[in-house]
């Protein structure tokens, strides 16, 4: 009696280099679609941080308008117009440390609750990922507040990203305005636009 099984056709070599091969290009058209999705993803995270930060900034300024306490208002206008010299009023007077902790991590540094945050540098692993500059009561609200530490702003040197700062490096940065409006940026958008930054990068972070 005759069997009607076919006998079963293995794939040849050939085919099958040319199966992997084809998956081998979609993958490599996929990946950089879905880390770009997924950087995107985590600076408009660190855009909201910025957000919560310039409600304790806004917060502190109107304090120093209704009490007359001149140890809380916008950085620019403290007498210690430094990042130490904010947070240091900012916590514990306006968010606990450790919340303030997780408002300045970002992909690539984690701010420990118990860190000292006066003395975190900008832009490391071991720091924080948002830089404040000197924005007083006198400026526009279009003055960048924050940005994230990737993105630096020098009187002498330009507008740059950092290839090597995190969190960002050069995938893109945030920047933050006083009036309450802030920006996820592709990093070819660092031209001219950010004239409106006050202080240069190493004045601002320490």
């Amino acid at each position: 009696m005759k069997s009607n099984r076919r006998p079963l056709q293995a794939f040849t070599l050939i085919e099958l280099l040319v199966v992997i091969s084809i998956i081998a290009i979609l993958a490599s058209l996929a990946i950089p679609a879905v880390t770009g999705a997924l950087s995107r993803g985590q600076m408009t995270q660190t855009l909201s941080n910025m957000k919560q930060l310039h409600q304790i900034a806004y917060t502190m300024s109107m304090d120093a308008t209704t009490t007359g306490d001149t140890n809380v208002g916008w950085p620019g206008d403290m007498p210690n117009k430094t990042w130490a010299g904010w947070i240091t009023n900012a916590v514990p007077g306006y968010l606990k440390t450790n919340d303030m902790a997780k408002l300045l991590s970002a992909p690539g540094i984690t701010v420990p609750p118990t860190a000292t945050l006066s003395s975190l540098a900008p832009g490391v692993n071991d720091g924080r990922a948002v830089v404040l500059y000197q924005v007083a009561e006198t400026n526009n609200n279009t003055t960048v507040l924050f940005s994230s530490s990737n993105f630096t702003n020098s009187s002498s040197g330009g507008e740059t990203l950092s290839a090597n700062s995190l969190p960002y490096g050069e995938k893109g940065f945030i920047v933050f305005r006083k009036g309450g409006d802030g920006s996820v940026l592709q990093a070819r958008q660092v031209g001219s636009t950010f004239t409106n930054v006050i202080g240069d990068f190493a004045a601002a972070a320490d």
